[in-house]
Order: structure tokens, then sequence, then C-alpha cells
């Protein structure tokens, strides 16, 4: 058994994978085997990989899985200690893996873990999707050390304590095989977006333990797969938000949040329709409601067994208010202005 499996998931990414795949070889020699899982690209990423990475080892999917199913049916061929789920638009650094690997190994707790994202665009600035570690608000909007909504802070070393959250990003999430198949691994129903602050609630409900490492840093794109703005992208934020929350809220929250979610994606779609003129987004946003009722059935299950997976400890991340209204009626633009407003937490 390997102790660290690097696991990049390519579509059709030749460009990124060729720009940023030598940092993650270069920088993980000695401490990770790298594998590059490849959702049945249609581009030259394979031939690539083969010619100019040879010590990259190849896991070849038969279709385009998407993101869940996709890390599923990679990990599921690699055995080792630690899975590092690493986007392809990611540029590591010297010595990105001590702190993640040493803190692990000496906090049994811990199930999972991300290191300070930055921006490969802009390196004094958190990058949109992770950031510094991340959270929801009591409806179920995520948001970031670094990122308020579309607020994205410079790095001026303010939030670099190693603390417990809700969500480890995507981007960059080192996970415990063991904690990760105990979890059922990603759902697959998500296809893609929420799928990793979905994975890490259950961890959290299960009692595991999720840290964002700013001592450890990589730089990344962002929105190479689906563009902000994109009607697809849109839809699927919208609905595996919704599944998640249905599967994760707490029975004494569900039906109040609910209710409230309606009302705030009513409102936001209208948003889209008569400010921003976006009607594609508007449409995905009635679909994503329409959808989430339609699959809301499907989860009965997991939603039981979820429940009943709760230990008696709070989960970490889950700040009690409404993120809209701190941050758009009391001008809250940082994630240390929300520190300074009472209850940041609930279970």
């Amino acid at each position: 058994m390997d102790k660290l499996a690097i696991v990049i998931l390519n579509w059709n990414g030749a460009k990124m994978l060729s720009k940023y795949l030598p940092s993650v070889l270069e920088y993980s020699e000695g401490q990770a085997v790298v594998y590059v899982a490849d959702n049945a690209s249609t581009d030259h990423s394979v031939d690539m990989l083969r010619s100019d990475f040879p010590s990259c080892r190849l896991i070849l999917l038969d279709k385009n899985w998407g993101f869940a199913e996709g890390y599923n049916r990679a990990l599921a061929q690699i055995d080792a200690t630690y899975y590092l789920l690493l986007n392809s638009d990611v540029e590591t650094t010297p010595g990105w893996l001590t702190p993640l690997l040493s803190f692990m190994d000496s906090h049994p707790d811990v199930a999972a873990c991300q290191p300070k994202v930055k921006s490969a665009v802009c390196h004094n600035s958190f990058e949109y999707a992770g950031a510094c570690g991340g959270f929801i608000d009591r409806y179920g909007y995520p948001f970031c050390r670094g990122r308020l909504f579309d607020t994205v802070e410079h790095d001026r070393g303010q939030y670099d304590t190693a603390i417990p959250v809700l969500w480890a990003t995507g981007a960059a999430l080192l996970v415990r095989s063991a904690d990760y198949w105990l979890a059922n691994g990603l759902d697959s129903r998500f296809f893609a977006h929420n799928e990793e602050i979905d994975l890490c609630w259950r961890l959290g409900i299960m009692g595991r333990k999720v840290y964002c490492l700013p001592g450890s840093c990589v730089y990344h794109v962002g929105g190479g797969t689906l563009p902000k703005g994109n009607p697809m992208k849109t839809y699927l934020n919208f609905r595996n938000n919704l599944l998640m929350l249905y599967k994760c809220l707490p029975e004494e929250d569900l039906r109040h949040v609910m209710r409230i979610r309606c009302l705030l994606d009513f409102v936001a779609a209208l948003k889209m329709l008569l400010a921003d003129r976006n009607v594609g987004d508007f449409k995905a946003v009635l679909k994503a409601r329409r959808d989430f009722k339609a699959m809301r059935n499907l989860f009965t299950d997991d939603r039981r067994q979820i429940q009943g997976s709760r230990k008696g400890s709070p989960v970490s991340g889950i700040f009690c208010q409404s993120l809209l209204w701190q941050y758009y009626a009391k001008g809250c633009r940082t994630f240390s202005d929300l520190l300074k407003r009472k209850g940041m937490y609930m279970s």
C-alpha cells in the first residue's frame, strides 16, 4: 500500500496538464504516487501523458463519469492510506505536502484537509473555490475564509491559522481512504459541484473533522470545466445544494430551512432575469428546483442513514445566521467581519 496517492481527474485537459503537472511531479517526488484518471478524453491528453510524463500512472475510464463518479471509480483502483484529489489546473509549491501529511499523521480524528488555495492569475489573492477553508450558512450558501460571494480577499496572512472547517475544496482535497469509503465516497448523482461539501459535511456528521492547513499553499486557476455564468453550472450548483441540504440537515431544521430556501431561490431567479437579463441562469434555477423535487424521494434512504450516523458533537463550520443578510444588509464583506457577529456556529 502506498502512503499517498495524488489523483488528478482529467477530461480534455491536455493544455492544463502540460502546464501544471510538472510542478505536481517535481514537488511530490518521494512523497506520493501521482495518477491521472482520464474520463474518456477526446483530445490528445492520454497520448501526451504517455509520451511526456511516463512516470505518471494512468487510469483510463470508459466514459465521462463526471467529477464525483469519475473519482469514485478511479480511487477504487488505488491502494493508499491517503488520497489527494487534485484539479488539473493547480500549481503546487515546494514542500506543500509536508504540512498536510504531518498533520494528518498526528491527528487521527481528522478525516480530511486542504491547503491554502490562492489564485494562479493573481498570486496575492485567494482563489474563489476553496480559499482558506470552506463554510456554509444556515441556508446552505457556501463561503470561505477569504471569499464571501464574489468578494475575494487579498492574502495578508490574516487566515494563516489551521482551523476546523465544514468543507475542504475538491481542488486540493486530502482525505483518508478509510474515511472516504466509510462515507461512501462522493455522491455520483451530483455529477459535479457541491459534491465535496456534501462529502465533508457527512464526515462531520459522523464525528470526523475537516481542517484547512495554511502552512501548505497551492495556486488554482479555477473555472476550467464550467466557467461562472454557465447555465449548467448554475443548475448543478442549485440542484445539488438542495439535495445536500435534504440529506444532511437535522430534522429540527429541515422544514424551516427548505421553506426559506424556496423563497430565496425564486428571488435569485428573478434577479437573474430582471436585473442581470440572464435568461439561461433564470431557467437553470427553476429547472434545479423542479428536478430537486422530482429526485428528493431517491435520497430518502441516504437521509435516514446519514441522520442515523450523527454523533453528539456539533459539526464545525456552519454559520447560524443568513450570509445573504450579513453581506447585503449588514455590510460584512470579509470572513473577519463575520467573526465579529455572535453565534458563528451551529450543530
